[in-house]
């Protein structure tokens, strides 16, 4: 039976969800055949718009860009972590990526089902779970170089606007996890932080649609292997990706 290859992929569009302060999404036509003979589409997105890969450069200016990193990062089996029922913002704690971590191998994707893109397109998807640093440390240290999720982000996201109760929530997470308040710069990165921080270079891949199938053929035994290439820009934080598993 011929493998069978499922689209991970939100499709960019205009107007599309963001990460609050993200460039908006713009595809407008340049050219067309009516006036210049051929269609040529205008683009004005960011480097983290819609199904995207983050570099370790995204959270450090010293850490490699994107163009620095090996194209092994990008693909591999993968390893699916069931998430799905947890209640909005909460933290995804090692005990719950136990299984998963039993099941890698070297080289292993590792990917984080939460169920969270039957939200896309609303106030919701905001409200994600959001992976806890101690559960970054022990991927890293189980030797997850390549990590995906099916929300906005592995970092809780707090609602924009002042006085939202999450943010204080974030912040009293934060000090925990550092024995008193954070630096400035891990607030809402943390778990970014920590995984693209990995000896030899690691990426993050967000905003991945339903892993739905994937599990399903995790669950059957059969073999998964995802790819997540970027687009090839020079010394950036981050691109687009087309996000592509292949089943059996």
């Amino acid at each position: 039976m011929a493998p069978t290859l499922i689209d991970l992929t939100h499709p960019l569009t205009t107007g599309m969800p963001v990460y609050p302060g993200d460039p908006e999404v713009e595809l407008r036509p340049a050219l067309t055949t009516a006036t210049a003979g051929v269609n040529v589409l205008g683009l004005h997105l960011g480097s983290q718009s819609g199904t995207h890969v983050d570099a370790p450069y995204h959270v450090d200016v010293t850490w490699p860009t994107l163009d620095g990193l090996p194209l092994t990062l990008f693909t591999g089996p993968a390893v699916v972590a069931d998430l799905r029922g947890l209640e909005p913002r909460t933290a995804v704690t090692a005990g719950l990526l136990a299984d998963a971590l039993e099941r890698l191998t070297p080289g292993a994707v590792l990917l984080l089902a939460t169920g969270w893109p039957r939200y896309w397109g609303t106030d919701h998807y905001l409200a994600h779970p959001y992976l806890a640093p101690s559960a970054a440390r022990a991927l890293v240290e189980a030797g997850v170089r390549t990590l995906g999720v099916d929300a906005l982000s592995i970092d809780r996201t707090p609602d924009p606007g002042p006085g939202d109760p999450a943010v204080a929530a974030l912040l009293a997470d934060l000090a925990d996890e550092h024995d008193g308040p954070p630096p400035a710069e891990e607030v809402g990165l943390a778990a970014h932080r920590v995984v693209l921080g990995a000896p030899g270079g690691a990426v993050i891949t967000e905003n991945l649609t339903d892993l739905t199938p994937l599990l399903e053929a995790q669950a059957a035994g059969e073999p998964v292997e995802v790819s997540f290439f970027p687009l090839r820009l020079v010394a950036a934080d981050g691109a687009p990706v087309r996000a592509v598993a292949r089943i059996g």
